[in-house]
């Protein structure tokens, strides 16, 4: 308990090392470890969603578009704010899956599909169970979920990637949690929901979610000013690495959920290990695609 007190301490150091406008103070309940009992207004979601024909749109000051050599178009269909909304991908008038149709690699990095922009609430994912993958807002018990506070960094996934339920991992002796591998872009910049960002793998982190080996892949944007200077996980400031495994231990815990643990000692597994994960869950879902593996209600 002591050890995620002082990794708890350094969560706050956060937001003065991932440069962003300012916000309203941002208060704490330390003592019952509510780390998420954050109260300043936050980024809506809604408010930077890649839509038309543009390969990205920035939706006012506080958002920019990031990199993305890889060409696509977003459509919204439904309603704002409700189960009924999708962010569908398009490439001309064709529809496309995120997950499936846009591929790993961009000229200089690997390619993230943005779900939910930097310092936004509303827990968007690409919704893999159903055809052509857009994304919608999770639902939990009939409800729309909502993270307690904001997300602190961009986040989405690699699209061709797949943690495979099938498959324990040999030295976690943990099942993959059948969704593509995540990315936890650090970068200064709110990138909109929808776009696709190449961004540089600075490490791993084993999240073990639920008894689940779910991946946490740090990265920053390729065309950010912090990609200059962060290489390896070792080049990023341990307030910043402890920040994000805190903010991802806690953060069920309103919910009256237990903690989430980590493997390989709680550390991050440097760039190189990463790019081997990400390698890993790439050939996981060639295997998919391809029939090896049972898909399940995945489309």
């Amino acid at each position: 308990i002591r050890n995620s007190v002082l990794r708890s301490t350094n969560y706050l150091k956060v937001l003065k090392l991932l440069p962003q406008k300012a916000n309203p103070p941002m208060k704490f309940s330390f003592p019952s470890f509510a780390l998420l009992a954050i109260t300043a207004q936050s980024a809506s979601a809604w408010s930077n969603v890649a839509t038309s024909a543009a390969i990205i749109r920035p939706a006012g000051a506080r958002h920019f578009a990031a990199a993305a050599l890889y060409s696509t178009a977003t459509e919204i269909s439904g309603e704002t704010g409700t189960e009924s909304f999708r962010l569908n991908f398009k490439e001309g008038n064709s529809s496309i899956s995120p997950w499936h149709d846009i591929p790993m690699k961009g000229e200089k990095g690997y390619n993230m599909v943005v779900e939910i922009p930097k310092m936004s609430k509303a827990k968007m994912e690409i919704a893999t169970k159903e055809e052509n993958n857009p994304i919608a807002q999770d639902v939990k018990k009939g409800k729309l979920r909502d993270y307690h506070g904001p997300i602190f960094w961009n986040y989405g996934c690699l699209p061709q990637t797949w943690e495979d339920p099938n498959e324990e991992h040999p030295e976690l002796k943990v099942f993959g949690d059948d969704d593509p591998i995540d990315v936890v872009e650090i970068g200064s910049k709110a990138l909109d929901m929808g776009s696709v960002a190449e961004v540089k793998p600075l490490g791993v982190l084993a999240m073990i979610d639920d008894g689940e080996l779910d991946w946490k892949v740090l990265a920053v944007s390729v065309d950010d000013p912090l990609a200059e200077e962060y290489n390896d996980i070792d080049d990023v400031p341990a307030a910043v690495l402890d920040g994000v495994r805190e903010w991802f231990r806690w953060y069920k815990t309103p919910d009256d959920k237990p903690l989430n643990g980590f493997g390989f000692d709680e550390k991050y597994l440097n760039a190189a290990e990463a790019e081997k994960v990400i390698e890993e869950t790439h050939e996981a879902w060639k295997k998919l695609k391809a029939g090896e593996t049972e898909a399940g209600k995945l489309w």
